[in-house]
């Protein structure tokens, strides 16, 4: 078992819609990641190339110094084309609002998500903020400004 001292509190926006939709959870002992559920109304259908804002019915305060990551489900991303439009996605420390999931179809079939599925992972990190400090030059590497493909194929 992974070792944790971090406390995030989380709140429900509607409790008494949402009592049945599952919080944030790990699914194994050593996960990085915790699924994170839809808390939809109803079933619903993502096409081929739709993008599909996903609520999730919860609010968290995330201490300061740290965000929490969006990532896609590996499983749901293999089988279906199931991904994130904005992959990773970051939840900052100060904001309070609802967290929303924007799912995306890339797969060939249309895809039925339905109340309560598990829709992306949640993985808590921690944040540096740099200074930038402007200069007239910079030390040179070997690789320097070879960039996209450098290296080949």
């Amino acid at each position: 078992m992974i070792e944790t001292s971090l406390s995030i509190k989380i709140r429900r926006l509607r409790p008494q819609q949402d009592a049945d939709i599952p919080l944030p959870k790990y699914m194994t002992p050593q996960s990085a990641g915790m699924d994170i559920c839809a808390a939809i109304d109803n079933s619903c259908t993502i096409d081929p190339g739709e993008i599909l804002t996903v609520p999730t019915g919860i609010a968290m305060a995330i201490p300061s110094g740290f965000e929490i990551q969006i990532r896609p489900r590996s499983g749901l991303a293999a089988r279906y084309g199931i991904g994130l439009i904005n992959s990773p996605g970051t939840i900052d420390a100060d904001y309070r609002g609802e967290v929303m999931i924007p799912l995306i179809n890339l797969g060939q079939k249309p895809f039925m998500l339905h109340r309560g599925d598990r829709v992306a992972q949640m993985i808590v990190q921690k944040v540096y903020q740099a200074n930038f400090n402007l200069v007239e030059t910079l030390d040179e590497t070997d690789r320097n400004t070879g960039g996209f493909g450098h290296t080949g194929i």
